[in-house]
């Protein structure tokens, strides 16, 4: 394919082979990026996009293939060369220190001495204050990392690898945790950012993004190059079809909910954040079964912590939590998940996996002491695997090898896991807490019914999500959540993303519980 827009190339990765063992994660792949361009990088989860890139930021070395920068061979055997190169990496895990200040954690391992060692502080605030406004990226130096939001951390990531002279990023998934209003200020600093002429790398399978901010798309499937396209002529259906190899329906198939019984009633219910703050305060919230209720709102208005409440990880100061009118309130997570309540965290590597186990242990951790686990305290490691093998087959978890641990496994395979152990539970209550962060179209399609079977057995999902349209197409009932409150509650049915916006941005009309 040519490319008109742009001449200078600045990347090149010519037959790019990575091996693990007798996994091929990456198989002769190709890649050219321009100056000036923004070129995404698109595939499932699994695919082989983050290890490409890491083999261009030198934490991998190639099994065979050549890198061109500006046109001449590099052999980057590790990161410093990378950045030597003009190459910087934002990850999709930050990597910032939490106690020092952004401008602290910019200069790390590059700080300026003003003569016998002594670290030239005001300097740094300095260069970092320029940098910052030069790009619209608007980050405060003195402000400490753990004080920041996850959006504001993204960007001091984007301002270290600047400041280390990046003239070609790599942003590994970097809508992944932000809000709509941050995706759109995001785009906005990808376009300061080129027409400064540096060079952007987006890996990422949200199409939608791809349309906004990118020019040209290389899409990878199953670790082979499949194509690269000219963003502005083709459509989001193609990309989803080369994604995935097949066709993808982006509306979720779902017949009309049919509500039962009441199973989860919230009454006036207060929980504190890590601060001390009142994240929930006074929400109330009913769930019935045989329906999906969506909670919608901006991170940091008490989701997390409503969810943690819920499901004992955190103490509900006041008011009652009820399951089928059963008082359930500050019980242990333990007692939790035996009343019937299963979860699908938020963060899935903290609280879904525990990433040093295999798949199968990670398959069995809420019930590893239940027959035919156990018997008489000892372990069946047989009816362990094989149970394992069963549910990978079923919910098609990728490498098929309950042996593997969790933490050699892609993000969406991760999320099979945790998915596949919870909906066995056959818990009353589901609750899917970002269940898509992170996933590609096939996964999320996977994820989607997943849930809806859920309601269609009768049960009560309570689904919570930061993507809008996630939240439109999953739900039967929409409940915004604004400082800790339920403020409105609509039928998905009549439910438009404006009305929903303003509601989520503490304007519109409140509705109480319909």
């Amino acid at each position: 394919m040519t490319h008109s827009k742009f001449q200078e190339k600045v990347v090149e990765m010519k037959n790019i082979t990575k091996v693990f063992g007798n996994f091929v994660a990456n198989e002769n792949i190709n890649l050219t990026v321009h100056k000036g361009e923004v070129h995404a990088l698109l595939g499932e989860n699994g695919a082989g996009k983050s290890t490409l890139m890491n083999i261009l930021y030198g934490l991998y070395t190639p099994t065979s293939g050549e890198i061109f920068i500006k046109g001449q061979k590099i052999d980057i055997a590790n990161p410093n060369i990378a950045i030597k190169h003009g190459i910087g990496m934002v990850h999709q895990h930050f990597m910032l220190v939490e106690p020092f200040t952004v401008a602290e954690n910019i200069i790390l391992g590059m700080e300026t001495t003003k003569g016998l060692g002594v670290l030239d502080l005001k300097k740094a605030i300095n260069d970092v204050k320029q940098l910052s406004e030069k790009y619209g990226l608007h980050v405060d130096p003195e402000a400490k990392i753990e004080d920041i939001t996850v959006g504001m951390q993204q960007r001091v990531e984007i301002l270290k690898a600047l400041y280390r002279g990046a003239e070609i990023l790599i942003l590994d998934e970097p809508t992944a945790v932000l809000t709509p209003q941050e995706i759109h200020e995001l785009i906005q600093i990808i376009r300061n950012l080129t027409e400064e002429g540096k060079s952007i790398i987006i890996i990422t399978h949200k199409l939608k993004e791809i349309k906004m901010a990118a020019d040209y798309c290389t899409i990878i499937r199953r670790g082979k190059f499949i194509d690269t396209v000219d963003v502005s002529v083709t459509s989001e259906e193609d990309l989803a079809s080369k994604m995935v190899g097949r066709e993808v329906s982006f509306a979720v198939d779902k017949v009309e909910a049919k509500p039962g019984k009441k199973v989860l009633s919230i009454d006036n219910i207060v929980v504190k954040d890590n601060r001390g703050i009142n994240a929930v305060d006074g929400l109330s919230l009913d769930i019935y079964g045989g329906e999906i209720l969506g909670i919608a709102g901006i991170d940091g208005n008490g989701q997390s912590e409503l969810i943690d409440g819920i499901t004992g990880l955190r103490k509900v100061e006041s008011g009652s939590i009820q399951l089928h009118g059963n008082d359930v309130t500050n019980k242990t997570p333990k007692e939790i998940i035996e009343r019937k309540i299963s979860t699908i965290p938020e963060d899935r590597q903290k609280r879904g996996l525990v990433l040093d186990f295999t798949i199968s242990e990670n398959m069995v951790l809420e019930n590893y002491h239940k027959k035919p686990f156990a018997k008489n305290g000892v372990l069946s490691h047989q009816k362990i695997k094989e149970f394992a093998k069963e549910l990978i087959e079923k919910f098609d978890v990728r490498p098929t090898n309950e042996n593997a641990k969790a933490r050699a496994l892609s993000g969406g395979n991760q999320q099979k896991v945790i998915i596949a152990r919870e909906v066995t539970n056959d818990p009353d209550l589901l609750i899917a807490a970002q269940p898509t962060r992170g996933l590609d179209v096939g996964a999320i399609e996977y994820v989607h019914k997943a849930l809806v079977e859920q309601r269609d057995k009768g049960k009560a999902v309570l689904l919570v999500s930061l993507e809008l349209d996630e939240v439109m197409n999953v739900s039967d009932r929409i409940a915004v959540i604004y400082e800790g409150k339920i403020v409105g509650i609509v039928d998905a049915k009549n439910a438009d993303e404006n009305t929903l916006g303003l509601m989520m941005a503490g304007g519109g009309e409140t509705h109480g519980q319909s």
